[in-house]
């Protein structure tokens, strides 16, 4: 995504001969909304004169201040390579601001916003680089999504075993076209299961590149004949989708979780980030594994942390350490999946890391053993609580949590809450198939 101006744009759309202008933003959950215009209304949008519904959308406005002014960010400008060549598709990232020109709080992009000017008071900026799975599954004879797979290949598999393989490169060779810098793409552990990771960024492109990546993996699966799905854990007895989330704080341009005497190569101030996220880790949950189906996926046996610890020598805590010095040092958080609003998700996250470094929370010892072997007796005795167990003792601890709370802002939170809650009552009251079949002919 390149820097541009207004100039820049007029000139790029009638060079590129398009067309349609989408005015892309998300709801309070993450979900990419937008509103299209042509190209001949384009100085109107450059102007800041598009207006939404706010208040029919998730979270984002009040009945009585529905009207909301879509401000495009001009650095998202990019044109769609999948679309036709004449009559070109592009798109903008878009503020969602009120008629008066003030941020609407519960924009999550205004979000993000606000807590990374926290950070920069302090001296910091937040980077950021997710990686972010999916699966691919079939359609139906009415193209609809299934779960249906007659995949049968594993970790780093290749074709022809990997029945995914040409849609998967066609869509890093579109990312690619749109400004990403893909640093890997592979299959995953489950079969018809992929990842595909881009280089780290600011935490705010890169939340932009998490909606965008799968705008794209959605609609390149669709074109392959498949179904793309971000779902944290669609199908059971298999490993689930995670969206890992690799941090760190940059101070004056060099990385400050760096420090070459420690024994981990971890400074003070990452000490006392992952501390602070350690703390504030259940109410986090709620943000960065923000649905029901997110806790089907944070269960023993999956490769999915359970417990709130950290480690440089294995993969079953909350956080890990990559093998990584100097510029590279970075946290790697291991619970998020891919349902999370990335806006929210590293609002949270980095609120919470910045109460670990003006509190001087150090975090517990690290667990260099497979937590999941461990008895419960051994893990009292380490000290080691475990994540919530589902949604409901998430926004549970989310409501106990000041600082995480802050960061989403009273308004959005209060919402967040409520629709958490009312989700969680839907999932309570349904009888499952398994219900039926375990309990039917004993009662």
């Amino acid at each position: 995504m390149g820097r541009y101006t207004k100039e820049d744009i007029i000139r790029l759309v009638e060079e590129e001969d398009v067309e349609f202008i989408r005015m892309q933003y998300t709801d309070m959950f993450g979900v990419l909304k937008n509103m299209a215009i042509t190209a001949g209304r384009l100085e109107k949008a450059l102007n800041n004169k598009c207006i939404i519904d706010g208040s029919s959308l998730n979270g984002l406005a009040r009945i009585e201040e529905s009207d909301m002014y879509l401000v495009p960010d001009l650095d998202t400008f990019t044109i769609f390579p999948w679309r036709p060549q004449q009559g070109k598709v592009a798109r903008f990232l878009c503020d969602v601001r009120h008629t008066d020109g003030t941020p609407a709080e519960s924009s999550p992009r205004h979000v993000l916003r606000r807590v990374l000017a926290e950070a920069k008071k302090m001296g910091y900026a937040f980077l950021v680089g997710p990686e972010c799975e999916f699966f691919l599954f079939e359609t139906d004879d009415n193209g609809q999504p299934t779960t249906v797979t007659h995949e049968h290949a594993g970790y780093f598999d290749l074709g022809p075993l990997d029945q995914g393989e040409n849609a998967r490169r066609d869509m890093v060779m579109m990312l690619e076209e749109m400004g990403f810098e893909v640093t890997s793409s592979h299959h995953e552990i489950s079969p018809s299961q992929h990842e595909i990771d881009f280089r780290f960024n600011e935490a705010l492109r890169a939340a932009d590149q998490i909606v965008t990546f799968k705008l794209v993996v959605k609609t390149l699966a669709q074109r392959h004949g498949l179904y793309a799905t971000f779902m944290p854990k669609p199908k059971m007895g298999v490993e689930g989708n995670s969206m890992h989330i690799n941090m760190s704080l940059l101070h004056d341009g060099k990385n400050v979780f760096f420090d070459p005497d420690d024994p981990y190569g971890l400074s003070r101030e990452a000490y006392y980030f992952m501390g602070g996220i350690m703390k504030h880790a259940p109410a986090l949950a709620a943000i960065t594994n923000p649905i029901v189906n997110s806790y089907k996926r944070l269960v023993p046996g999956y490769a999915a942390p359970v417990y709130i610890a950290w480690s440089a020598a294995n993969r079953s805590p909350l956080i890990r350490i990559p093998t990584t010095t100097g510029e590279g040092m970075r946290i790697e958080l291991r619970c998020p999946d891919p349902a999370a609003n990335p806006y929210l998700a590293f609002a949270a996250c980095l609120e919470a890391g910045l109460d670990g470094i003006r509190n001087q929370i150090n975090p517990p010892k690290s667990v260099d053993q497979n937590i999941y072997s461990m008895s419960d007796q051994e893990r009292t005795d380490c000290g080691i609580e475990a994540l919530p167990a589902n949604l409901w003792e998430a926004v549970c601890a989310l409501e106990k949590d000041p600082v995480v709370l802050g960061a989403l802002g009273d308004e959005l939170a209060k919402k967040y809450i409520e629709a958490k809650k009312a989700e969680w009552m839907q999932y309570n009251i349904q009888v499952t198939p398994w219900e039926v079949e375990t309990y039917l002919y004993k009662n």
